[in-house]
């Protein structure tokens, strides 16, 4: 069964660029969050295997967020999504239970690589 993976970010163009990459590496999409918030809700609506997290999004950030979706699941597998230049919010979002990180603009064999890497 193909492992699922919900995508979070408010660029509607990156989410469509990660879904590309992932349906083509075998991944099956549980949902889409355009924010922290709906991610949160998301993720406890479709407990996917993989939460793909933008740091920077409106309403929830998604450190925060991650914090949300970790309080609720300990288990909860979440890879961030970050620009160039956001070392000290990574670092933030490992210390909150991240596995990884992606740096923006994605490459696909990277995305793949990391998404690989955590759900083994």
């Amino acid at each position: 069964m193909a492992k699922s993976v919900l995508i979070c970010d408010d660029a509607a163009f990156m989410r469509m660029m990660i879904k590309d990459i992932l349906t083509k590496g075998g991944y099956e999409i549980a949902g889409e969050a355009e924010n922290g918030q709906k991610a949160v809700e998301k993720y406890s609506e479709t407990s996917p295997d993989l939460v793909l997290m933008d740091i920077t999004m409106p309403e929830m950030d998604g450190i925060q967020a991650l914090k949300a979706i970790r309080s609720s699941d300990p288990n909860a597998v979440v890879i961030m999504c970050s620009a160039m230049g956001q070392q000290a919010m990574v670092i933030e979002a490992i210390q909150s239970g991240a596995k990884d990180f992606i740096v923006k603009p994605f490459q696909a064999e990277r995305v793949l690589e990391a998404v690989k890497k955590v759900l083994g």
